[in-house]
């Protein structure tokens, strides 16, 4: 059973899905079931991956880790998105760009996550 906005992958090519309508199926692709991806919020390596989060004078800015993450070619964050009262807003990240992001969002409520190519999906605490 899915569940909503949980992440899966591909382990074959690599393709990626948010679940936005929950079903009792399982996801697959290339012929394999999709991994579902754990949300870590510690462990090793969370100084680099955790989610930090502030308050701005537009709305909320996001930095992967208390120590900036590389953004290289093989080892770089994907994407960073936010989940304000229910909804969720992404963006888009490449090798070369800071692994930052700001969302023009009010909110209660705010979770972040990021997806390091290297070492999956990552949440604030």
């Amino acid at each position: 059973m899915t569940e909503t906005k949980q992440i899966h992958r591909c382990n074959v090519c690599g393709n990626i899905v948010e679940v936005l309508h929950p079903g009792a199926g399982k996801l697959v692709c290339c012929r394999q079931p999709m991994e579902l991806l754990t949300e870590r919020a510690g462990g090793k390596g969370w100084e680099r991956h955790v989610p930090v989060m502030e308050r701005t004078d537009v709305g909320i800015k996001v930095k992967v880790g208390s120590i900036p993450h590389v953004m290289e070619g093989k080892h770089h964050i994907e994407w960073i998105e936010v989940i304000a009262d229910g909804e969720t807003y992404r963006r888009a990240l490449k090798p070369g760009n800071r692994p930052e992001a700001e969302f023009k969002i009010e909110a209660g409520r705010i979770v972040a996550r990021e997806y390091c190519k290297l070492h999956g999906l990552w949440k604030s605490s």
